[in-house]
């Protein structure tokens, strides 16, 4: 049986897309050499107590003239990539005097029960499915809640959440047509956004897997490949470092991450986050921030973009603030609406750029 089948029978029975049905991963593709400059934005908008940068974004041209520095020298010989240049770095306390324009509609959708528990959320998802809908794109709640009640519940694993993924991404690549769509790759923090916090005016696809490592994300990337996402959120790191993971080995893998992405999506803009701040006294916040560090400089190296918004989340010590947080490393509400800031002013961009 072939794959569009398998996702077919998947869809009307409930049955889960076995692992053995996603697409094989091809070899990892040689280094790339191209590079991006960064650009950094002193100016920042008002989110309730918040005080938020301004994302800037630029298409600037590309040439062998912007690889000058001696480690860099053979970028001369090779192509570089033209994309989205996204750097914040450090910020000033600025305020934008007016909200930015969008043409898009940025305003908060129909709220939404938010799921109990991520069991819920996975048969809210599933239902979602059996319905012939991408959980991301409905409204009201309701039908979905009194198919999750009926819905026979089992343990779930992990490889339960990776078909659910797969089963959402070939159902996007089978029905996206002309629409716009952006992904959102990651963990926990990815998979818990809340979809009426997405920002409208296209489809949104969620890629996130409570308590992934760089390496989980690296090994399922190929299930949403056959997707046309105009954006690609990438944000990981957090868990690799709360299970004892050395800093070489998540930036070695977040290597290998964003230059699958760039392989088997190159016409998307890949937008590589910060790993955000936590209150964990396990790990310090200072060597988040000099991961981050060298993550944009990978990013760069790589051909995809790099956004901080690491100090978006941070308090005086440079924590995660208490009030942007459920756990120390969860976000809140408000947390979230920090976040949906910045994909607002990215996606705001993005959508100019496209017309």
């Amino acid at each position: 049986m072939t794959e569009p089948y398998l996702l077919a029978a998947s869809l009307l029975t409930g049955l889960a897309l076995p692992a053995s049905a996603l697409p094989k991963m091809s070899s990892i593709p040689p280094e790339t050499t191209g590079f991006l400059w960064d650009l950094q934005q002193d100016s920042r908008m008002q989110s309730g107590n918040k005080i938020i940068p301004s994302v800037d974004i630029s298409l600037p041209e590309f040439s062998s003239q912007v690889a000058s520095s001696k480690n860099l020298q053979s970028a001369t010989t090779q192509k570089i990539v033209p994309s989205l240049d996204v750097l914040l770095a450090q910020v000033k306390n600025y305020v934008l005097p007016t909200p930015i324009k969008s043409s898009l509609n940025l305003s908060s959708q129909p709220t939404n029960q938010i799921p109990a528990s991520g069991n819920q959320l996975y048969y809210l998802r599933l239902a979602s499915l059996r319905m012939g809908q991408i959980y991301t794109r409905v409204d009201d709640d309701e039908d979905l809640q009194a198919s999750w009640k009926s819905s026979k519940k089992q343990k779930l694993s992990y490889e339960d959440w990776k078909d659910l993924l797969a089963m959402e991404a070939r159902a996007i690549s089978q029905g996206q047509g002309t629409n716009r769509l952006s992904i959102l790759v990651g963990d926990s923090l990815s998979m818990w956004f809340p979809k009426d916090k997405l920002p409208a005016g296209k489809l949104w696809l969620n890629q996130g897997i409570s308590g992934d490592s760089s390496i989980g994300v690296f090994k399922r990337l190929a299930a949403f490949s056959v997707t046309k996402p105009e954006v690609i959120y990438l944000m990981v790191g957090i868990n690799d470092l709360l299970k004892g993971a050395s800093d070489l080995s998540i930036l070695r893998t977040q290597r290998l991450i964003i230059r699958r992405l760039r392989q088997e999506h190159p016409k998307s803009r890949i937008i590589v986050q910060s790993i955000l701040p936590i209150r964990r006294t396990k790990i310090p916040n200072s060597r988040i921030r000099h991961l981050n560090t060298q993550i944009a400089v990978i990013a760069k190296q790589e051909g995809a973009n790099y956004l901080n918004i690491h100090n978006w989340f941070t308090d005086v010590q440079g924590n995660l603030l208490p009030e942007l947080t459920t756990d120390g490393v969860h976000l809140s509400p408000e947390g979230y609406d920090v976040w949906r800031s910045a994909l607002q002013q990215i996606e705001y961009r993005v959508a100019q750029r496209a017309n």
